[in-house]
């Protein structure tokens, strides 16, 4: 069978059983404003109900992955008359976080770009990451006066070590595909063009298999090397209510938006 589903920000499309979710704002590098953060959770809520999904592929549109957020809308509040992201904290896991952690499929992201930010966190939700040799990684909260959401602060650690995970948390640096490849982030690097071709052939293959016995051995993994995200979905919050309050913070995003080198002070 065949489905197609557009909406704003996120265009879906199901076939043999495979769902190939693609984040769909390429003017903006596919940075994620309000509007694409809900529809990332509508589309996985949807997916999760739906149950000729087997396997899931996600990606963006050329050029870039996801570079993270809207930093112009979300971090300034230009959106909304007298609003600022501060007033957006709320309890718990961001809801486009718990919608792609809470979903039983297997899911591969086709790195085709820029996966930075929360780009890079929602690339690590994900059970595989397959990179275009175009790909690039980084957690840059840190650079922004902030912390990572669960995929750099749980999920990044368990995959390359802690060591490494730190580096990358501590510097907000920038990594390229080779070097995500040999640090276990990724499962294989491929010339750009075979990069969707290649995450079909995986995720067919995955369709293939029981789709019952594939979300209980989904599950045990998850339970085995992830554990519960909730405490530390609850920690980050916290902690964003307190960053998004700082000098830091609001330095880090306006030298980001004037293109100039931030000078931050510790308040």
């Amino acid at each position: 069978m065949s489905q197609h589903q557009t909406l704003e920000t996120i265009q879906i499309e199901l076939e043999n059983h495979v769902a190939t979710v693609t984040i769909n704002r390429p003017h903006a590098r596919n940075a994620l404003n309000r509007l694409a953060y809900s529809e990332l959770e509508q589309t996985f809520i949807g997916l999760q109900a739906d149950a000729q999904v087997r396997c899931i592929v996600l990606t963006g549109a050329d050029p870039a992955f996801c570079s993270g957020d809207d930093v112009k809308e979300l971090m300034t509040g230009s959106a909304e008359p007298g609003g600022s992201r501060l007033r957006r904290v709320r309890p718990g896991t961001t809801p486009a976080a718990r919608a792609i952690l809470d979903c039983d499929r297997p899911i591969i992201a086709a790195v085709n770009g820029a996966a930075v930010g929360w780009g890079m966190d929602m690339s690590l939700f994900a059970d595989f990451r397959i990179a275009s040799e175009r790909a690039k990684f980084g957690e840059l909260f840190v650079k922004r006066g902030l912390v990572s959401d669960i995929g750099g602060l749980l999920r990044l650690p368990r995959i390359v070590g802690p060591q490494k995970a730190a580096e990358l948390l501590f510097t907000g640096d920038v990594i390229d595909a080779e070097t995500a490849h040999s640090i276990g982030l990724v499962l294989n690097v491929v010339p750009h063009e075979q990069l969707l071709p290649a995450a079909m052939e995986l995720a067919n293959k995955i369709a293939a298999n029981p789709p019952l016995a594939v979300r209980y051995l989904k599950e045990g993994l998850r339970r085995a090397y992830y554990g519960d995200y909730e405490d530390m979905g609850n920690w980050i919050s916290q902690s964003l209510a307190i960053l998004f309050q700082t000098e830091d913070h609001r330095e880090g995003v306006a030298s980001f938006l004037e293109k100039r080198e931030p000078k931050f002070t510790g308040r």
